[in-house]
């Protein structure tokens, strides 16, 4: 196996909603929905990743907060490590990619299919201590 893949993602909550994207076809997980984000180039901050790529995403600015949850994950071809932090956008997002998007509720949440690697975090955001 390679060398860990390092992902900011975004946790963005507003009026008890999140934000979610859809990956797309012929991408690792398709069809999965997950908090937007993406790969840090090496020696790249995280929060200035996800910044970089939610405005490649999504043409949103985005206000990083504090780190929610981090996690490293294998797949079977590859190992991810995953740091999610709460955001706030500024501004409306809108698609560059053509991915789905939406806000769904904490219920929905549970409803979703989700990549393997987000499972502790969706049980977090679902049943909040």
């Amino acid at each position: 196996m390679g060398p860990t893949i390092v992902v900011a993602a975004a946790v963005i909550e507003r009026d008890g909603l999140y934000f979610l994207t859809r990956r797309q076809q012929g991408v690792h997980l398709e069809g999965c929905w997950e908090f937007p984000g993406g790969k840090c180039d090496e020696g790249e901050p995280l929060d200035a990743c996800l910044a970089r790529e939610l405005r490649e995403e999504l043409d949103a600015g985005v206000r990083v907060g504090a780190e929610v949850f981090s996690v490293t994950h294998t797949y079977a071809d590859r190992r991810v490590e995953l740091h999610f932090f709460a955001c706030e956008l500024l501004g409306d997002p809108r698609p560059q990619l053509g991915q789905e998007m939406r806000w769904v509720s904490r219920g929905e949440l549970a409803e979703l299919e989700f990549p393997e690697a987000d499972a502790e975090l969706i049980e977090m955001l679902i049943e909040p201590a």
